[in-house]
This record gives C-alpha cells, structure tokens and sequence, in this order.
C-alpha cells in the first residue's frame, strides 16, 4: 500500500509534466505549516534555476494543471513559489478504511531482506545491570520493526563466554574447592551433572576473583594460564565452563524475559573459536595479514580517512586471539550458516572504533561479500540526574532487575492512589505499566545521544511518558466498551468523512502510520514510533474533548466516530507492540 505522500506525488508528476516541467520537482511531504495546508510541494523552488523561471509562476503552472483529482480538495500557489495542498475528507476516509482492512495496516519493506541483529552482549556469570538496558530494548524494537515489514530477521545475543573472567571463575573455584573432581588431573570418569555453585555464588566469585588478581600478579597469572587451558580443551574446565552456560543462560533468559526481550541464537564468543585457525591462515596466504611489532595485524586505513584508523589486530604477539579476532570469526559462522543481507551490531557507541576495523577488515579479506551490508549502530549512555552513568544510592552499578522492581513499586503507588483494584491486579498493572515507562523512557531518545533517568518523569501519566500513551489507549477501550454495553456492535464499521475539524486531524495522523514506521526502520529510529504516538495520543485527546463521542445524537456520525476509535486503538496498539511493551485493560 503506497503511502499518502507518495499518491499525492504521482498527481503532482503528472501535473508538473503537463506544464512542461519534469516530474522530479513533484515530491510532496508533509506540511511543516499544519495551521495553513495539510500536505506541500516544493519543487519550483528547486526548479526555478533550471528553467530560469520564478518559482511562484512554475508553482501556478502546476497548479493550473491539477484538474480533477480523487484525493486533492485544494492546492493553492503562495509565494515565493510553494504549493499548498489541502485533501479530500472523502479521501481520507477511504485510505484509513484500506490500512484497517490490511494485516500490516499498510506498511511493508519494499524488498524484504535478511537480516542478522547482534545486541545484549552480556557476559556470562555477571549479572545485568542497568549498562545492559539500552542494546536490549533498541535492539528488540529494531528487530520487531523489521519482523512487522516483512523481513527475515534473526536476532543473537552473543555472548561473553570465552574470555579471561573464565580463567578468574576457574582459578577461584580451585582455591575454595580444590577437592573436586575438576582439578584432580587423574580423574577419569564422569563429573556431576550438578554445578558445584548457584548463580547467586557465581556472581560472587568473579568480582572476587577479579579484584583479587589485580592485588596479585601470581593469581592473575595462573587465572591466564587457566583461560589458556579451558580454550585448548581441558577436560575438568570445559566441565566447569559448561556449568557455568548453563547457569548463566538460564538465568539471563529469566532477566531478559521480565524486559519482554527474546533471542533467537544463544550463541557466543566460543562458537567463533573453531573458524579463527582457517581464517587466520587464509588471511595470511592471501597477503592481507603482516607482522607488526610482532602481533599479526591487517591494514585497514582507507586514503579519505580523515583521522588515524590503526590496524585490525588478528593476534597478538604471544598468538592470543582479541575481540578483532573472535568478531572476525563469528562473521566467518554467520556467513556460512545463514548468509544474511544485512549484519546490524547495536553496541555502545564508544566501540565505533573496533567496528569500523573489524568491518573493513571483512570487506578487504572477503569475509562478507560486497553486497552483505554491516551496519553499527552505537547508543549513548543512561545518565543520573547528575548527568554521570547511572548508579545506586551507594554509588554502586544497579543490577537491572533492581531497577525494574524499583520502577514497578513506583508505577504500584500510583495506581493505588488513584484507584481502588486489588493488590493482585494493581501489581500486574504496575508490571505492565512499569516496563512502558523504562522502555519509552529509553526509546523516545535518539539511540545515539546520552540520556537522564529520571524515574519521577518517565512514570508520569502526562507529558511525553509510556504511561501517558497507554492511559489514552485505556481510555479508546473504555469508550469501545461502553458503546458496546450501550448495544452497539464493532463489527464492519467503516471510518466515514470527517464532520469537524479534529476528527480530520485525527484520520490525518493515523494515516501518517505507515510512512512512519517504514522510516523508522530504514534510519534505525525506535524515537520516530515515539514521536509519532505522542502525537496521534495528543491528537486524538484534541478530539476526545472536542466532540460527543458517545453522545452524539446522529447515528452514523456516531459509527463513523466509534470506526476512528478502532483505527487509532490498533495503530497504537501496534505501535508500542513494535517498542515492545503492551498495555492493559484499565489504569
């Protein structure tokens, strides 16, 4: 289904070639004027020069030539030279009633691709903290976008599993349990199948272990030589290892899952082992990786650089693989297992540098064809009000589900003020309304730009809020439910032309959703859902208080009024489903 700015194009087009103009000028956009047009060209402005002719006489021109048309009520010249473009409300109505009648509402990728989402990134055996928040809930949005358009999309986590914090767990667990059967090199048969820790214990240990080894070189290197053996395949730290996934995964599956964030992969940096001695090899036969100062290492530089961009390092001089390496390796794996268009990597944006590397590195050494698309998309950090990363009261990292019960209990309070529901169902609430004010909170903010927590602000039921935009969602079923009680049906209602102002104002934003949604995918932007429901949610309470909903006296005013309240609760029902949160029946 074509958008509305791309129908009103292909009338302008034909117009600005019946004028003898060419239809490139014709692109219509939304009015940046809303008080004085609905929709505007601005190509006889660009055309002016072209055809050495004042902008407002190629304007006229256009407009001369318009004729009859199926969707323009009226377009008018206004100097210096931009058209102005009013719609029909018959029109109007009929292309709210085409987006209901179709599952998608209208949007859908021009060409579906497939595409690979590498966010989370967490570290196995540390818990998630509020550092964690924002590759989750941007990464799960993306990915929900992408999905709703029509694409393929396959989302991993990928995790840290492979790195030094291993050898730190090992060596640690060795120093309190030495007896077990892990560390006994003569052990032959077969090791628990229960850890020899819980997750809380492992939680422990490893900030134990890692300030501990910066106090003592002899520990830290026996937790290197640790790291050492379990990657070449010792067999009682491979055991350990295993139990540690296990633990670990189960437990962030749990986490994961109060942020209503999935994966489809639970892959890590030790599925990536297994390609790196192949792909360390070819890159050396095929002359793209070289010594230096000992470490192996593959020029990236690119002569329009207009800073210094060292080299990808594949390893370092004692043969040690480096994230360069395993992020080199997994793109080896995915490429093999399932050669996708498109490779997004949403991670903090002070990780551009290693991407850029790794990134060009996969091109020069044709890792990835040039066709396969790696995109980074880097986020900014979650402030305090004290405009430093957020941390508890006591100065420490807040582990995520800390913050998220912190938010409940606020989102509980506040419902019990104003209304009078069960514990039961108030917590639920809470639960539900909680999560819209931590993701909304993050999401309305551009992806790459820092922003403040403000708990008391983002749990608000006004202003530009989660909570605002279910509270207006509540109140669509509460009217829906009312008419219904009333003896009205839903069914086959039709969206009819509007009969006031705010009623059209209202088709208008709602028909906006398509051409939002496709935008917010291509730019990466889950603040463009924000944006636009904040607006459609201030919108339609405009039209709330403008008309009698219920009231009306006229039957199929009423109907039509009743169909606009079924269109707007599904696009914005949809619209916080893509941010990934829902809302409830009542506040």
């Amino acid at each position: 289904m074509k958008q509305l700015a791309e129908l009103l194009t292909e009338e302008l087009e034909n117009a600005f070639e019946k004028a003898g103009y060419s239809g490139e000028y014709a692109k219509v956009t939304l009015s940046n004027r809303p008080d004085l047009c609905e929709y505007q060209c601005n190509g006889a402005m660009a055309g002016a020069k072209a055809y050495k002719k004042a902008p407002f006489m190629i304007a006229q021109d256009v407009v001369d030539r318009l004729g009859e048309s199926v969707c323009i009520e009226s377009a008018q010249m206004v100097k210096p030279g931009f058209i102005n473009i009013t719609l029909k409300k018959s029109f109007v109505a009929d292309y709210l009633n085409q987006m209901q009648a179709d599952e998608r509402l209208g949007a859908a990728a021009k060409e579906r691709r497939k595409i690979l989402m590498d966010y989370g990134g967490p570290n196995v055996a540390k818990p998630l903290h509020v550092g964690h928040l924002r590759s989750a809930v941007i990464g799960e949005s993306i990915k929900r976008t992408a999905r709703f358009l029509g694409h393929e999309v396959i989302s991993d986590v990928h995790l840290g599993d492979w790195g030094y914090q291993m050898g730190l767990i090992i060596t640690e667990l060795k120093k309190r349990k030495p007896e077990l059967p892990y560390f006994d090199e003569t052990f032959t048969g077969k090791y628990p199948e229960e850890a020899p820790f819980t997750i809380s214990e492992l939680e422990e240990i490893y900030p134990t272990a890692s300030a501990y080894a910066k106090e003592h070189a002899d520990y830290k290197e026996e937790a290197l030589h640790a790291t050492f053996l379990l990657q070449n395949g010792h067999r009682g730290y491979r055991a350990i290892w295993d139990h540690i996934m296990r633990i670990s995964v189960e437990d962030l599956k749990k986490n994961y899952g109060k942020l209503d964030v999935t994966f489809d992969l639970w892959k890590g940096e030790s599925d990536a082992q297994k390609y790196i001695p192949d792909m360390v090899e070819k890159m050396k036969k095929d002359g793209y990786a070289h010594l230096d100062d000992g470490a192996l290492v593959v020029d990236v530089k690119e002569e329009t650089d207009t800073k210094e961009i060292p080299p990808c390092m594949i390893l370092k001089s004692d043969g040690a693989a480096l994230y360069d390496t395993t992020d080199l390796a997994t793109l080896v794996e995915r490429e093999e297992q399932y050669k996708p268009d498109e490779i997004i990597y949403i991670v903090d944006k002070r990780q551009e540098l290693h991407f850029i590397q790794v990134f060009r590195c996969a091109k020069k050494t044709g890792i990835v064809g040039e066709d396969t698309k790696l995109t980074f998309l880097g986020f900014g950090t979650m402030n305090g009000k004290d405009g430093k990363p957020f941390k508890t009261r006591d100065g420490g990292v807040m582990r995520l589900e800390n913050l998220i019960r912190e938010i409940d209990e606020e989102m509980y309070k506040k419902i019990a003020e104003n209304r009078t529901v069960s514990e039961e169902e108030g917590r639920r609430t809470a639960e539900i309304v909680g999560l819209s004010a931590l993701k909304y909170g993050d999401l309305s903010n551009q992806a790459s730009k820092d922003y403040i927590f403000d708990v008391d602000r983002f749990t608000s039921f006004e202003g530009n809020t989660g909570p605002y935009i279910l509270y207006t969602i509540v109140r669509i079923k509460s009217i829906l439910a009312k008419y219904e009680e009333m003896g009205g049906s839903l069914e086959g209602l039709k969206v009819k032309e509007a009969v006031t102002d705010c009623e059209k104002a209202l088709m208008l934003e709602n028909a906006k959703f398509n051409s939002v949604i496709e935008n917010a995918h291509e730019e990466l932007a889950p603040h463009k859902i924000c944006a636009y429901i904040y607006d459609l949610a201030n919108t339609f309470n405009r039209f709330y208080h403008g008309v009698k909903i219920i009231g009306e006296e006229n039957e199929e005013t009423r109907k039509g009024y009743i169909a606009l309240l079924l269109v707007t609760k599904r696009i914005l029902e949809t619209s916080i489903e893509l941010l990934g949160f829902e809302a409830p029946e009542r506040m």
